[in-house]
Parts: C-alpha cells; sequence; structure tokens
C-alpha cells in the first residue's frame, strides 16, 4: 500500500459531498480515488466537482477495482449493512455512516462479517475524533468537576417540509434516533465508559412523515448515579449542545456534534464559582475522523473507536424505539459473554 489510504465513496450523498469527501481531500494521509452512483452521469458530475479521479456506473464497480484501499459508505441507513460485508468481502477497509446498521444484530453480522475478512470498520461518529473531546474527557478525570451526576444532549433541526427526504422513509431506517438521536446517546457512553441499562423514550411519530419519530426524548440509566437526558428532532429549532453536570462543576459544549458554527468549538467548565471558557484547536473533524482511520489501516495506531462501540451504540437505539412505541421503560440487553 501506498504511503496514503486511497477511498472510494459508495453513494453521492448530500454528507458526502458537504463534509466527508472534502475532509478525507483535507487530511494528511488519505486521497479520494473514486465515487460510485448507481447513476453514471450524477457519479461523473459529483467527480468533475470535488476533483476526483475516478466515477464509476455502479457500487460493484467500485468495489472491483483492486486500487481502492477503504470505502466510505453513506447511503440510506437500511443499506449499510449490504454494502458493509459486500466491501469487506472485496477486500475494503470500511467507513459506515452512522447508525451502522438499523439493529444491533445487523451491525454485529457488519462487525463479524469485517473480521472474518480481515478489514477494519468503523462507526463515522466524527466529532469524537476531535481534539475537543479528548480536552473534555482530561477535565473530568482531572476530578475538576467532580463526579458526574448527569449529562443532557440535544441535537434537533427543523427539515420537515422535505418530505420526499430518506429520513422519513421508516422501512429505510427514518427518524431522528437513528439520525441525530444517536450522537447524544454515543458522547454519554464515550465520557462516563460504560454502557447503560435502561431506556425511557417519549417520541413524536408523524402521519405525514411515514411514522417516523420526528422528535423524541428521553432518559438513559447508566449504573451508579449518572443518567443521560436527551431529546432530539428533525422538526424542531436548530440545537446540537451538550451539558455534563458533576457535584462541583459543570462542562457545557455550546456546539457539541457540529462544528463551524456561530457558537464555534469552544466549550466552558465551571468549577469554584468562576466559568472559564477553554479554548479549542480549529480542526477538520471529518479530516481528523480520516486520518484516526488511515493510521489503524497503516498500522500506526490502532483503531481508535472498534466495531463493538458500534453493537452496543445500537443496542440503546434499539432499547429507545421499543421503549418510545411500547411506552415503557425498557432494559438494555448486553452483549452475551463468548
Amino acid at each position: 500500500m501506498s504511503k496514503k489510504v486511497k477511498w472510494g465513496v459508495i453513494g453521492c450523498a448530500g454528507i458526502a459531498k458537504r463534509a466527508v469527501i472534502p475532509g478525507i481531500q483535507e487530511s494528511e494521509l488519505n486521497e479520494v480515488a473514486a465515487i460510485a452512483s448507481r447513476d453514471a452521469d450524477k457519479a461523473r458530475r459529483t467527480a468533475e466537482e470535488l476533483n476526483i479521479p475516478g466515477a464509476y456506473p455502479s457500487y460493484e464497480a467500485l468495489l472491483e477495482d483492486d486500487s481502492i484501499d477503504a470505502v466510505y459508505i453513506p447511503l440510506p441507513n437500511h443499506l449499510h449493512k449490504e454494502w458493509t460485508i459486500r466491501a469487506a468481502e472485496a477486500g475494503k477497509h470500511v467507513l459506515c455512516e452512522k447508525p451502522l446498521a438499523l439493529t444491533a444484530n445487523e451491525a454485529a453480522e457488519m462487525a463479524e462479517a469485517c473480521d472474518k475478512a480481515g478489514v477494519l470498520l468503523s462507526e463515522a461518529f466524527m466529532y469524537r475524533h476531535h481534539p475537543r473531546y479528548r480536552m473534555i474527557r482530561e477535565v473530568i478525570a482531572s476530578g475538576r468537576i467532580g463526579a458526574i451526576r448527569g449529562i443532557h444532549g440535544t441535537f434537533t433541526f427543523n427539515n420537515a417540509a422535505d418530505a420526499a427526504n430518506v429520513r422519513y422513509r421508516r422501512d429505510w431506517g427514518g427518524g431522528s434516533l437513528y439520525d441525530v438521536g444517536c450522537y447524544p446517546i454515543n458522547a454519554a457512553r464515550l465520557l462516563l465508559g460504560t454502557e447503560p441499562e435502561a431506556a425511557t423514550v417519549q417520541a413524536f411519530f408523524s402521519a405525514a412523515h411515514d411514522g417516523v419519530d420526528m422528535m423524541a426524548s428521553g432518559l438513559i440509566e447508566f449504573p451508579g448515579s449518572a443518567a443521560l437526558t436527551f431529546d432530539c428532532g428533525m422538526w424542531a429549532a436548530f440545537r446540537n449542545t451538550l451539558q455534563v453536570v458533576g457535584d462541583k462543576g459543570l462542562i457545557e459544549v455550546p456546539s457539541a456534534f457540529v462544528t463551524g458554527t456561530d457558537a464555534g468549538s469552544n466549550f466552558f467548565v465551571t468549577a469554584d464559582g468562576m466559568r472559564e471558557e477553554i479554548q479549542v484547536p480549529d480542526v477538520n473533524q471529518y479530516a481528523a475522523q480520516a486520518d484516526d482511520f488511515a493510521r489503524a489501516i497503516l498500522g500506526k495506531q490502532p483503531l481508535p473507536f472498534l466495531p463493538s462501540d458500534a453493537v452496543n451504540n445500537m443496542r440503546v437505539i434499539d432499547a429507545c424505539l421499543q421503549s418510545a412505541r411500547s411506552r415503557a421503560r425498557i432494559a438494555i440487553v448486553k452483549e452475551r459473554e463468548a
């Protein structure tokens, strides 16, 4: 393999064109070599627009290209499993958009297929590759805010008028829990360093949007004294915030998952009666994500987040959806011991 990882992109989704492809192109250890679409003209136009050398008229054709080391999959959620497994069988490392799958069982199948093929699999939660989350974890570990008593996360936006959006297809894995609720859930697991025990969620299922959850509010119970409260939605004013409440202080992240907004990347720590703004390096988190994955492919460092993490995140989402539909508290089933 060359010093840079050569990427193929399976699909021309907006997130790929707007953020992930430019991030890979900006990174140090990667290059985007090709993009594929089921529409040959769309693949060609996207390749020209983003200065990508190769364009393929099918996903299969891209996977047959032996020069491609890794693929990024931004397809609708219901296609993640199929094309991750097919990419693994073609010998490609896989960065797959979140949520990794529609269920924890699907995610486990994907992880098993990649392990069997000897390729790496990572879920594209770009936010956790930004250095500020290392900095936030360092503040927590220092004891500055004391023992964590609770975490509150939000991620909402309003796209309800776009009725044809893939987010509003229930059979395609639409809904706010899949699309944005997965972020505060993932962040709480990351910061607490443990797996939750139960979920209780109330959701608004919209008949005008194929019955998907357009807004959801939840309580995720972790072992001990801490819990995550969160809300997520696709028919609400834009927010993406995180608060970590300790018995001695507080961490506030005004723009917790999406950087480049007016809120910026900095976060705030309140302790000993003083509120301090923590300056954070200006980093393209999509480029950081690509470089972390490339270092693992090139053998320079371990994969920062294992596929088992994605499986565990899907277990929580499974429980959230079950709770919202049944209006009941749902215990989160842990992975069986081998």
